[in-house]
């Protein structure tokens, strides 16, 4: 696989640091409420990446936080009259209903900030003795940038011509404006504020809690160590919380760091930012409670390739329903003809790894170039439609599955009714019957329906007519 590297800004062919496992961190939800469509084309578009690398035959180590303590968790917390670990356990659980049902895959390692706090401090001592932070006089304590040169490369600050620590603090919203010696510093530890509650810890420094920044480099340490294959998360995160984690990280523990940036570009909803107040915002359960269904919403998320900014639609998610089916004809009649109709399709596990994918080869090598799904889901039609006149159609149904799976998609499931034989005496009675109701007869309808009843016969009517269901 080739991969666009927000650092080198370049394409770059991905290989596993140590030859055999592909490492790599992912920024997760902070679970202060619903994680909306946005935050998931992030999530859907990093398992696309994680499915490919995986079926291409490479094992992976994925790991993604949770982001369960900050300002926003706290003080909705409080709101709601709840401890910090309720709180942000109920959200927690429904980011991963909402990923089950966008049938993304389960980090390896999903950790917690709250589980990670010594480490966290265990970092900030470190900076602190090598010279690249500080504490003020309240007890936070700051990471100094003037100690890091290199502060700025990822998101090309010197490039852009920024004021560092006025677009630093517009971006944060002042969350990290306490005591500190220069405005461009970032907090590594809060010191405790009355609107903190119940909700602080001890440090060397006072009672407070970490800063967001610093969560992300001591839970990567933790589990992927100081050098690792790539980074990924929002195109939001490039400043300051991707490059604030290079910062600490680097002059902490040393090491490279992440070899590979992989960041996802944001959505439009119908043309405009999401917001609540233009009633553009969704999150999973309102398309679900719109009739659309989590596949549809993941098959619309990565119809745009990652590098551009997608116009999220309802007519979109209409059109991805239409697809879904049109794929789903196509794979019974391509079944059918490999005599497979009534086998199970191939599981993940079993198409890993698969050599001959047929005609589906051109959408594989779309995925693999760029992550360019658009171009891959495109090749993937195309090669539907010259599918059917293939000698070896087993070969192309693998073909196809090996590319469902590698997209996340799962088609709907169409549910077959076993034919019923009715005999011929109960037939004309519920034909009497119905017609007993088209002219409204409705005491005789009633009887000929209790009557099939008695036969051991269930009448349902719809619009259109009636359907007969032995009792039992």
């Amino acid at each position: 696989m080739r991969l666009y590297d927000t650092l080198a800004r370049e394409l770059q062919e991905l290989k596993p640091i140590d030859t055999e496992t592909f490492r790599f961190y992912c920024c997760g939800p902070t679970v202060y409420g619903p994680a909306h469509i946005g935050n998931f084309r992030t999530f859907v578009v990093q398992d696309v990446f994680r499915r490919a690398l995986e079926l291409s035959g490479v094992p992976t180590m994925h790991v993604r936080n949770l982001t369960d303590v900050d300002d926003k968790t706290i003080r909705d917390s409080q709101a709601a009259g709840m401890t910090l670990t309720e709180f942000t356990q109920g959200w927690t659980e429904k980011f991963h209903t909402d990923c089950k049902a966008l049938n993304c895959l389960v980090p390896h390692i999903e950790p917690g900030a709250v589980d990670h706090i010594p480490q966290q401090v265990t970092m900030i001592e470190e900076l602190i003795e090598k010279g690249h932070a500080y504490a003020a006089d309240d007890g936070s304590v700051y990471f100094k940038i003037s100690s890091y040169p290199e502060y700025g490369a990822l998101s090309h600050l010197d490039e852009r011509d920024l004021d560092l620590g006025k677009t630093q603090n517009e971006r944060a919203g002042n969350a990290d404006e306490y005591d500190k010696d220069s405005v461009a510093d970032f907090v590594l530890w809060k010191s405790r504020r009355d609107e903190d509650g119940e909700n602080y810890w001890q440090s060397p420094w006072g009672e407070g809690r970490p800063g967001w920044h610093l969560e992300c480099s001591a839970m990567i340490r933790e589990y992927l160590g100081d050098s690792f294959d790539l980074h990924s998360g929002g195109e939001d995160l490039v400043f300051p919380h991707h490059e604030n984690e290079i910062a600490q990280s680097k002059c902490s523990c040393g090491g490279d760091f992440a070899a590979h940036w992989f960041h996802i570009t944001h959505l439009l909803v119908d043309g405009s930012k999401m917001s609540k107040s233009k009633g553009n915002f969704y999150i999973l359960a309102d398309l679900i409670e719109k009739g659309h269904t989590a596949a549809e919403v993941r098959y619309a998320l990565i119809g745009a390739h990652y590098r551009k900014q997608m116009n999220f639609t309802l007519d979109g998610l209409h059109a991805a329903g239409e697809a879904l089916g049109k794929i789903l004809k196509a794979e019974r009649a391509l079944a059918e003809k490999a005599g497979l109709a009534d086998a199970e399709t191939p599981s993940y596990e079993e198409l890993l790894g698969l050599e001959d994918k047929g005609l589906f080869e051109n959408a594989w090598l779309g995925l693999n170039e760029d992550m360019n799904t658009q171009r891959a889901i495109g090749a993937m039609f195309g090669a539907l439609k010259r599918a059917q006149n293939e000698v070896d159609a087993l070969t192309q149904w693998k073909g196809l599955h090996f590319m469902l799976h590698a997209f996340g998609i799962e088609l709907p499931v169409v549910e077959v009714e076993e034919k019923v034989d009715i005999p011929a005496d109960i037939q004309q009675l519920a034909e009497a019957r119905w017609q007993a109701r088209v002219d409204k007869e409705w005491a005789k309808s009633d009887e000929l329906r209790d009557e099939l009843k008695d036969l051991g016969w269930v009448v349902k009517d719809g619009k259109e007519g009636w359907s007969l269901e032995p009792l039992g």
